[in-house]
């Protein structure tokens, strides 16, 4: 008897490892927080033949406020920005406003798959892109036609 599995043109150890990836640890809040009632930022990614594209919609932020590490195989990305303004109404009245906003998110990334030393993060419009490239041995190979002898 034969079982059919769906598969969504891959094959190998690339889906696992993708599901476990993205699935698993994308939803995973004890990795993922949020100070001072604010939302998680939102998060895109993709796969590509030969990188994982991960975008986070951050608006209102500047590069300096990004922190990125790779500590094993967990990175992590995380934003720490504090605002002040401050008011001057005549000699009695004064008015001064803190806005303080933070979060972290943690991804595991295989190690198996990830080129964990090439790693490139931009940041422009209110948008972080960050480019994963996949090792040589973990990217998707073409179909190759064998012939009959």
């Amino acid at each position: 008897m034969a079982t059919l599995v769906k598969r969504n043109g891959r094959s190998g150890i690339v889906p696992s490892i993708w599901n476990n990836f993205f699935n698993d640890d994308l939803f995973n809040w004890e990795r993922n927080f949020a100070s001072t009632d604010n939302s998680l930022p939102a998060v895109n990614i993709k796969e590509t033949p030969d990188t994982f594209l991960v975008e986070m919609a951050a608006p209102g932020m500047e590069k300096k406020d990004f922190k990125i590490e790779l500590d094993g195989s967990a990175l992590t990305i995380s934003s720490e920005k504090q605002n002040e303004s401050e008011e001057k109404e005549g000699e009695n009245y004064n008015r001064k406003e803190f806005s303080y906003q933070s979060f972290y998110r943690t991804f595991n990334l295989p190690k198996e798959v990830v080129n964990a030393d090439k790693i490139k993060a931009k940041y422009e419009n209110g948008l972080l892109r960050l480019e994963i490239p996949k090792r040589d041995e973990a990217k998707q190979k073409p179909v190759r036609l064998i012939d009959v002898q």
